[in-house]
C-alpha cells in the first residue's frame, strides 16, 4: 500500500479568483510579448511547415477562451461563430494555415482582448462549485495553461524564424560547477503516480494510481551538450548499433549529424539561438534532439531512457514519508531557486544547477530547463476518462507518441507540475527538448 499523493491546500473562492486573475494576466503579458516583438509580416509569415503562423495561434487562444469560458461556463452567446473553423487545431494541419483566411493581425489582436475583457467579467461573478468544469476554477485554469502552452509553441517559432533577434533575456546565473554523484539510485517498490487531487491538472494526469518499479538508478542532471558532443565524436550518427531502426532511417534521409541548429564551424561547435549565433557551452543540457537521438545517446552510453513511471518516481517519491510530492522540492508552488520557468531565460541553466529545486533522493533540473524524453508511448492511466474533451489526450494514445516529462525554461509553472504530461513524435527536434539516462540497479 503506498502512502497517498499530497495536494493544494483547499482555498476560497477569493483566493481561486486571485488566481485565476494572476494566472490569465501573466499568460497574456507574454501572448503580447510574443506578438509584438515583430512586425505585422513575420506574424502572417510561416516560418517552418511545422508551426503555424503567429497570428494564428494569437487568435487560436482568444477562439479557445472564447469556447470554453464564454459559450461553455458562461453560457454567452458566440461573438464569431464564423471562424470557429479557422481555429480548430484538428481541422486544419499546421501546413496549411497560411492559406486559410485567418484574421489579420490588428483584428486577431483585437478579437483576443474583446474575449479577454469579457472573460474577466465572467471571473468576477464566477461560481467555483455546480460542475466539474467550473469546479475549483477549472475552466479558468485550463485556459491559463492552454495560453502558456502556444506561448511556447509561438517560442518555438521564434527559435525557427529567420532574421535578426527580436527577443531578449538574462542568461540564468552562473552555478558553482556540480561535483555530485552522476548518478542516483532510486529504491524500488510502489509509489503514487498521477493526481487525484491537483485542482488543475489536466486529464492525462489522471487519477492518481499505485505503480510498481524496479530499483534502478537515473542521472543526476540532464544530459550536457559536452557529453553529447562525445557521442557525436564518437560517431554516433554514422553507426547503425546504436539507433533504433525508424531512427536509423530518420538518420540517413535527412542527413542528421548533431541537433538541431548546431553547426561545426572549425574545430568548435556553434549553435543558432533566437537569431544571434554562439558557442556551444559544453556544461549546458543539450537541446532539441529527437526521441531518436535521445535513445541512441543512451545506448551509446551503455544505459537507457527512463520509463515515465521511472522518471516520476525519481521527481515526487518521498521514501521518507512513501508519498508523492506535488513537485520534487515539496508541495509549495515554483519560484525562481526552484526551477528554470516561464521564459525569464531564453535557454536551460548549467547541469546541476537549482540545488534547491532537487528531488529528495537529490536528483536535480527535473522541473524546468529541458522538456525530458522518457522511453514510454503515450498511454491512458488506469481510470482514465476524457475530458473535457477528447481531443486534448485520447487521440494521441498510442505508440506513435513519446511522452516528455519535466518542463522546459519556455514552460510557465501554471503548465508544468511533477504529474504533467507532454508528448511528440519521436522524429520532432524544434521542441525544447533533452533527456537523461537511467540503468537498472544491476547494470
Amino acid at each position: 500500500m503506498t502512502a497517498p499523493e499530497t495536494g493544494p491546500s483547499v482555498t476560497g473562492a477569493e483566493a481561486l479568483r486571485d488566481r485565476a486573475l494572476a494566472s490569465l494576466t501573466t499568460a497574456r503579458a507574454r501572448t503580447t510579448l510574443l506578438t509584438s516583438c515583430v512586425e505585422d509580416p513575420d506574424l502572417t509569415a510561416q516560418h517552418s511547415p511545422l508551426m503555424s503562423p503567429l497570428v494564428w495561434d494569437l487568435a487560436h487562444i482568444g477562439n479557445q477562451e472564447e469556447l470554453w469560458l464564454l459559450r461553455a461556463v458562461g453560457g454567452r452567446e458566440a461573438m464569431r461563430p464564423e471562424i470557429d473553423g479557422l481555429y480548430d487545431a484538428f481541422e486544419h494541419p499546421r501546413s496549411e494555415r497560411p492559406s486559410l483566411p485567418l484574421l489579420p493581425p490588428e483584428e486577431a489582436r483585437q478579437y483576443a482582448a474583446e474575449v479577454r475583457k469579457r472573460a474577466l467579467d465572467l471571473l468576477e461573478t464566477a461560481d467555483f462549485h455546480g460542475t466539474r468544469l467550473t469546479e475549483a476554477g477549472f475552466a479558468f485554469g485550463m485556459i491559463a495553461q492552454h495560453e502558456q502552452q502556444h506561448d511556447e509553441t509561438m517560442l518555438i517559432t521564434h527559435q525557427l524564424r529567420r532574421g535578426p533577434q527580436a527577443l531578449t533575456a538574462p542568461r540564468p546565473e552562473q552555478a558553482p560547477e556540480f561535483t555530485g554523484p552522476a548518478e542516483v539510485l532510486v529504491p524500488g517498490g510502489p509509489f503514487t503516480m498521477g493526481t487525484s487531487t491537483e485542482p488543475w491538472a489536466l486529464d492525462n494526469e489522471r487519477p492518481a494510481h499505485s505503480r510498481e518499479v524496479a530499483p534502478y538508478w537515473i542521472d543526476t542532471t540532464p544530459v550536457t551538450n559536452g557529453a553529447y558532443q562525445a557521442f557525436i565524436e564518437d560517431g554516433g550518427y554514422d553507426t547503425e548499433r546504436w539507433w533504433a531502426p525508424e531512427g536509423w532511417k530518420h538518420v540517413r534521409e535527412h542527413g542528421l549529424t548533431a541537433p538541431l541548429f548546431w553547426h561545426r564551424d572549425g574545430g568548435q561547435w556553434l549553435r543558432r539561438r533566437f537569431g544571434a549565433t554562439e558557442v556551444v557551452p559544453a556544461g549546458e543540457p543539450v537541446l532539441h534532439v529527437s526521441w531518436y537521438e535521445a535513445d541512441a545517446y543512451a545506448r551509446w552510453a551503455g544505459r537507457r531512457l527512463p520509463t515515465e513511471a521511472e522518471w516520476e518516481k525519481a521527481a515526487r517519491h518521498d521514501p521518507a514519508t512513501g508519498r508523492s510530492r506535488r513537485y520534487p522540492w515539496g508541495d509549495a508552488d515554483p519560484a525562481p531557486e526552484h526551477a528554470n520557468l516561464g521564459q525569464r531565460h531564453l535557454g536551460p541553466a548549467p547541469a546541476g544547477s537549482y540545488p534547491a529545486g532537487e528531488s529528495p533522493l537529490g536528483v536535480r533540473q527535473l522541473i524546468g530547463d529541458v522538456w525530458e524524453w522518457t522511453a514510454s508511448d503515450l498511454a491512458p492511466y488506469p481510470g482514465f476518462a476524457a475530458f473535457p474533451y477528447k481531443e486534448y489526450s485520447e487521440v494521441f494514445f498510442g505508440p506513435e507518441y513519446k511522452v516528455l516529462r519535466g518542463g522546459s525554461f519556455a514552460v510557465d509553472p501554471v503548465a508544468c507540475r511533477g504529474t504533467f504530461r507532454n508528448w511528440d513524435y519521436p522524429v520532432r527536434r524544434q521542441i525544447f527538448s533533452g533527456f537523461r539516462t537511467a540503468r537498472p540497479e544491476s547494470a
